[in-house]
């Protein structure tokens, strides 16, 4: 009885220091944050620094201080986890990204955004693994598949442009701003179904059918993914319309909407399909319909709630990946040759630049042939913002590379071990020098009006602007400000732009659809009924 009564209170014992161990590292962890925050902010007009790179620093120099103090044994306060990332942060970045994105800008260069970040993707994947396969197969870093040399070229297909959307105004450059955005999230989406996609196909033996049955899973994935984050998005707007929590409880709203926006991410992934173009093309459908379903104060809390969950997020990657960089379990494996280490990311690095430049610049040429308007137009300054850009990797590589190349975050394979720590390497020399370039070199390629101010992370969907462009719109509107509510009140400004209308293309077509059937049954702007107890209809009724 004793003997139980002690290995009880042992166990006890040591389930209370693990539990205070955690809550400490996860003190430290948010005061790190706060610190990225302040300093941030501090930075905020330096030439070189940015919110991303200040987090990687702070990072880098929090890991260093931990491994001295644990006499080199670790240099992280929590151990990486791809569910932490798939799950929990990722889903948040994603939705705001489509929640906020300009939807004018988006839809009207959608093919050149495809083109970019689909085939674009394909072609860098192509060219960074038959690289991989080629030099890697003369070097001594251990045994690896062609599965694996296939994950690589998905996992450093993968680019991260945070960097550069901090920098570029999509007020001052609407066609590059949207061009690199839509990239981004499209080339995340396709790097992450290509990945998936690669891991449930048997490789060992290639034919046709093979080859045939692996693009046809590619492209259900795809359209799939994209249909089910629509839906999901007029399922929450349907909703919102006909119950109208927000006669009773804004707070009700609120919650819904952050829980549907979650919910279609993780439909996704119980359904095997890609959370980040799911969840993504639901904020865009919760943009354009629920988010005018709710009260006044409703859409004030959801913008700013939005954003600022997407930027601590953003946050606690890059703070993290700059702590993870030093972990010595891995680096210990590749400690007996680091020539070849420098050698391997170098080759990596070389081959994304290699691939990036193969797709950028015949792409645009390709778009710039079919456009009639020299403002629509990528114009070679752009093509090399555009081309620079997606040279640096970030959270999305991490992740892809513990899921193929680790179990549980640990290795004890040479060869893993050595891809993990190049993909690191390319990560942290791609963020912190390219990154601390990209200022200068878009200042110096675009020169800035007198008021040059960088691209805030919260959402501009509050402006009035947003309130009068419908989707898919390329029109410019004047607005009676007596009831910018009423769509009957906006028309052209002139008659040449009446004339002018777009009255055979996709657009137009989209609009009438979208205000014949689409908005009467979802809402929407100008088409959300009077309710008694709603601020906005309450001052639109008075008006009126």
């Amino acid at each position: 009885m004793m003997l139980l009564l002690s290995s009880l209170f042992s166990k006890i014992d040591a389930l209370t220091t693990s539990d205070h161990g955690s809550v400490v590292s996860m003190n430290m962890f948010v005061a790190l944050l706060c610190g990225c925050i302040v300093i941030g902010h501090l930075l905020e007009e330096n030439r070189w620094m940015n919110e991303s790179i200040t987090a990687l620093l702070i990072g880098i120099a929090t890991g260093v201080v931990i491994l001295l103090i644990s006499g080199g044994k670790s240099s992280h306060l929590l151990v990486f986890s791809e569910d932490l990332f798939f799950i929990y942060l990722l889903p948040p970045i994603i939705f705001n990204a489509g929640f906020q994105v300009k939807k004018k800008q988006f839809f009207r260069n959608f093919i050149t955004i495809m083109m970019f970040g689909a085939v674009g993707t394909l072609v860098s994947f192509t060219i960074i693994s038959l690289g991989a396969m080629t030099f890697f197969k003369k070097m001594d870093i251990g045994s690896l598949d062609l599965i694996d040399y296939l994950a690589i070229g998905a996992i450093f297909a993968a680019t991260d442009s945070v960097c550069t959307l901090q920098v570029l105004n999509q007020d001052e450059t609407p066609l590059l701003y949207s061009l690199v955005f839509g990239e981004g999230v499209v080339n995340d989406a396709t790097s992450v179904v290509l990945f998936n996609a690669l891991k449930s196909f048997d490789l060992s033996k290639i034919d046709h059918r093979i080859a045939l049955t692996f693009i046809g899973n590619f492209l259900y994935l795809f359209f799939s993914s994209t249909v089910l984050g629509a839906m999901t998005g007029l399922v929450s707007a349907y909703i919102i319309k006909k119950l109208y929590f927000g006669r009773h409880s804004t707070d009700r709203e609120v919650a819904l909407m952050m829980l549907m926006a979650y919910l279609s991410y993780m439909l996704a992934e119980l359904f095997y399909l890609s959370g980040i173009l799911t969840v993504f093309f639901c904020g865009i459908v919760m943009s354009h319909y629920t988010w005018h379903n709710v009260t006044e104060s409703s859409r004030i809390t959801t913008k700013h709630a939005f954003a600022t969950l997407s930027f601590v997020a953003e946050t606690f990657l890059f703070l993290y990946v700059g702590m993870d960089a030093l972990d010595i379990e891995k680096w210990k494996f590749v400690s007996d040759s680091p020539g070849t280490s420098v050698a391997v990311s170098s080759i990596l690095l070389g081959l994304v630049m290699v691939g990036r430049a193969a797709f950028v610049f015949p792409i645009s040429l390709l778009t710039n042939f079919f456009k009639k308007s020299s403002s629509e137009k990528v114009t070679f300054k752009q093509q090399i913002i555009i081309w620079w850009a997606g040279l640096m990797r970030g959270a999305v590589s991490m992740a892809l590379a513990y899921n193929q190349f680790t179990k549980g975050g640990h290795t004890q394979l040479r060869g893993n071990a050595m891809m993990i720590t190049s993909t690191i390497s390319v990560v942290l020399f791609s963020t912190m020098v390219f990154g601390l370039l990209t200022k200068p070199l878009i200042l110096f390629l675009l020169p800035q009006p007198k008021h040059f101010t960088s691209a805030s992370t919260v959402s501009d969907l509050g402006s009035p602007k947003s309130f009068i462009l419908p989707l898919l719109d390329g029109q410019d509107y004047e607005v009676n400000n007596d009831d910018t509510t009423d769509r009957n009140l906006i028309h052209p400004n002139s008659l040449r732009m009446l004339l002018n209308a777009p009255t055979h293309t996709v657009h137009y077509y989209w609009r009438k659809f979208d205000n014949a059937f689409m908005r009467p049954v979802f809402g929407g702007r100008g088409f959300v009924p009077y309710v008694p107890g709603s601020p906005t209809e309450q001052s639109n009724h008075t008006l009126s």
